[in-house]
């Protein structure tokens, strides 16, 4: 591994450990030259699934996007960033799973709010509105209430 300050290619591993539920190795390493320490991750390089968008074209699953659309739906709501980033990985980890090439970017979104219903309510909601494409007020409040309708509303936690 080439050194970030003085690109020299000797270096030694100090630590090595398991990241991400054993999907990835993390390693502190130390260069042999100028002694700067850094980080290094080691991961399997899966075949990347490709989403079928609505209009028909195929784009690369994009994981920062699903993070910053989780985001924008769980802003000033009890959902810390580990959180999202958990349930980004989880439901990557279940259509790399469902899915080999392609995925349909409904079944994403249908995926996401599947989740988010039993998280947070008014994030749910927040990303049902931008994911349904609601058109009018009653559109929304159709959802509130569905999602209010349902036995004693959302589980909280």
């Amino acid at each position: 591994m080439r050194c970030p300050k003085c690109t020299n290619q000797e270096d030694k591993v100090i630590d090595s450990r398991s990241v991400r539920n054993g999907a990835a190795i993390r390693r502190r390493r130390i260069c042999a030259r100028c002694g700067f320490r850094y980080t290094t991750y080691e991961e399997v390089i899966k075949t990347q699934l490709k989403i079928i968008k609505r209009d028909g074209r195929h784009e690369e699953i994009d994981r920062s996007k699903l993070v910053s659309g989780l985001e924008r739906a769980c802003q000033k709501r009890p959902i810390g960033t580990d959180q999202v980033e958990a349930l980004v990985d989880g439901i990557i980890e279940e259509l790399e799973s469902e899915y080999e090439r392609e995925v349909p970017s409904q079944v994403i979104g249908k995926k996401v709010m599947d989740k988010l219903e039993h998280i947070d309510e008014v994030a749910f909601v927040r990303f049902a509105s931008v994911y349904r494409r609601f058109k009018d007020v009653n559109q929304f409040m159709s959802a509130v209430e569905d999602l209010v309708g349902k036995e004693g509303g959302v589980a909280k936690k």
